[in-house]
């Protein structure tokens, strides 16, 4: 049997004392506002409700905080429209009618509590919500409502916060699957062993890169051993700081993205046979060759800035001696993979407390 979500339970119980305040003052509050019905008291009060609140970056964590969002932009949004609009109406009966004021306070409560799970967990906000990864030529999208429009892929706006499993997840991955650019078409998984040899052998494999193999393994074998592997963050392969254009200049060998901060924290492996390393030494001058390593490590150094401006990245590095041992470098690696509980939620117990 599935356990009973202890705080579900409590908000459903706190709709139906709710529900039960608002019809007691229905009659009133309709002879107050000389409205027809409650069907047409509510339609008035919560058809702004998409101007009032930022439905895709707005992040609340309880009922007081959203009626105070909602009343703050209720009063200028009234400051700008004519004196007989409906909401000004809705303003002046309002005032006069301390039945009225309880009213709208309660159905604004009810709103949030109905829609609790969209507006207290952190999201990524409309920008942040499309990853593009892999190799250029076999690179992929990895979009949180993906939908394909005009040719391109683009996120389902209103739908983000919508979003069921933890966001940039093993479980979100299997939801969305990974989108092609410019095609109609995407890559989906069955199951976290099918995505995770996909993993290995195709996003990672393709980097030609034997840490960042030894890496993806030790990835895997973490998730297979974990008791929630849906809830295991991505380690995100190959993370491309141009996105979705072919050519573009940088590459993270991988990133983790928090599911509760939406903090972003890349690792980069850089070897000096491939990052350092000079050849024809004997043919260049010395000024040269100061040159040349000048030259490699201002990239590498911009890279690292570029991300961070960007995209929010903090990019960790990992040169000759931590790669000597790569098990140690995935223990500093997987401190990412753990995070510790979902989102402070809100205690219902002190509001709860008002309807007895």
């Amino acid at each position: 049997m599935v356990p009973r979500d202890k705080l579900k339970t409590e908000r459903n119980k706190l709709i139906r004392a709710i529900d039960s305040e608002l019809n007691e003052l229905l009659p009133l509050v309709l002879l107050d506002a000389n409205l027809p019905d409650q069907q047409t008291l509510n339609g008035i009060i919560g058809s702004k409700a998409g101007e009032f609140i930022d439905l895709h970056n707005d992040i609340i964590s309880g009922p007081e905080q959203f009626v105070t969002v909602w009343m703050d932009a209720w009063i200028r949004f009234r400051a700008s429209t004519p004196s007989d609009s409906k909401y000004n109406i809705l303003f002046n009966n309002v005032r006069r009618s301390p039945d009225y004021i309880k009213y709208l306070h309660l159905f604004l409560r009810r709103s949030f509590l109905k829609r609790y799970e969209e507006f207290y967990r952190p999201r990524p906000t409309v920008g942040e919500a499309e990853v593009w990864i892999g190799q250029n030529h076999a690179n992929y999208g990895l979009l949180v409502t993906p939908r394909f429009a005009d040719g391109e892929w683009e996120n389902d706006k209103s739908e983000i916060r919508r979003f069921k499993p933890r966001y940039w997840s093993i479980g979100h991955i299997l939801e969305t699957g990974l989108v092609l650019p410019g095609k109609n078409e995407t890559m989906t998984f069955s199951g976290v062993a099918e995505y995770l040899k996909f993993f290995k052998n195709v996003l990672v494999r393709g980097a030609a890169s034997d840490h960042q193999d030894a890496i993806a393994e030790l990835y895997s074998q973490f998730v297979e051993a974990s008791d929630k592997p849906l809830d295991v963050p991505l380690l995100i392969p190959e993370y491309r700081y141009g996105g979705a254009a072919s050519k573009h200049q940088y590459r993270l060998d991988f990133t983790v993205i928090h599911p509760f901060t939406m903090d972003k924290v890349g690792f980069e492996l850089s070897p000096w046979s491939s990052h350092g390393r000079l050849t024809g030494l004997k043919t260049k001058t010395q000024k040269a060759v100061n040159q040349e390593a000048a030259s490699n490590f201002h990239r590498e150094v911009a890279k690292q800035k570029a991300f961070f401006k960007t995209h929010g990245v903090t990019v960790l590095i990992y040169t000759d001696p931590d790669l000597a041992d790569i098990q140690q470098v995935f223990d500093e690696i997987s401190v990412q993979l753990k995070p510790e509980s979902d989102p402070v939620q809100y205690s219902f117990k002190a509001f709860e407390d008002y309807f007895k």
